[in-house]
This record gives structure tokens, C-alpha cells and sequence, in this order.
């Protein structure tokens, strides 16, 4: 049975939208302060992980890290309104370098914006 991460291009796909994604986020001054890691290499990979185990991948980032549990992982984090939109201007970019199918993309962008609406934890 295949799954979106397989009809998507699986890993090497979903890392290069997260790689595209964090280009922008290494520049972008209201989301880069959030990442206290100087080297945004490995929340690069957590995110591709998760991502990847997500869409039906290998599960990779839970046999490494445990349960995703977004909300308490981000809950250290002011992720206000902004950030969401700002965070989602980068995933954008990401999908639109990503050679998707339209509704594959659609699929992809509407968990995406679900997903930072959820992560919001401060009001701006």
C-alpha cells in the first residue's frame, strides 16, 4: 500500500522542503530567535523526521525522540500569531520549490496551516 509519503518522493522529497523552509527561517527575524541552536542543522532534521513518520514514513523520530507531543515540545516558545504566519510564508516556499502535484500540495499546505494555527500559544 503506498502512502503520501511514498507518491510525494518519500525522504528525499520532504527534505527538500525542509531545507527550503529553514533557509528562510535562518533569516527571518521574528522566527529565527525562537531556535536557540546556533546550527539550525538539527532542528532541520527533527523536522524532516517528523514529517517524514507523519506522512507515513519511517518511524524514525519517535523511535528517537518519543511521542511527537507538538504542543508540550513548543509550549517553551512564544509562538505567537505572527510567528505562525511567518512559519508558514517559509513552508510555502518549500512547497512551491517542491514539484507537487496540486492536490498533493493542497493536502500537504492544508496540515501545515492547521498545524501552526495549533502551535500558537501567545497572543501578540
Amino acid at each position: 500500500m503506498s502512502t503520501f509519503y511514498d507518491e510525494i518522493g518519500g525522504e528525499a522529497k520532504i527534505r527538500q522542503i525542509v531545507h527550503t523552509f529553514y533557509k528562510g527561517v535562518a533569516d527571518d527575524p521574528v522566527l529565527r530567535p525562537l531556535y536557540p541552536e546556533e546550527d539550525l542543522g538539527p532542528a532541520e532534521d527533527r523536522f524532516a523526521l517528523f514529517l517524514m513518520q507523519y506522512w507515513g514514513g519511517p518511524s524514525t523520530y519517535s523511535d528517537s525522540r518519543g511521542h511527537p507531543r507538538l504542543r508540550m515540545r513548543h509550549a517553551p516558545f512564544a509562538v505567537t500569531e505572527e510567528s505562525a504566519q511567518r512559519w508558514l510564508v517559509h513552508f510555502r516556499a518549500g512547497l512551491d520549490g517542491a514539484d507537487l502535484t496540486p492536490e498533493q500540495d493542497a493536502q500537504f499546505w492544508a496540515y501545515v496551516t492547521h498545524a501552526a494555527q495549533f502551535m500558537v500559544n501567545t497572543l501578540d
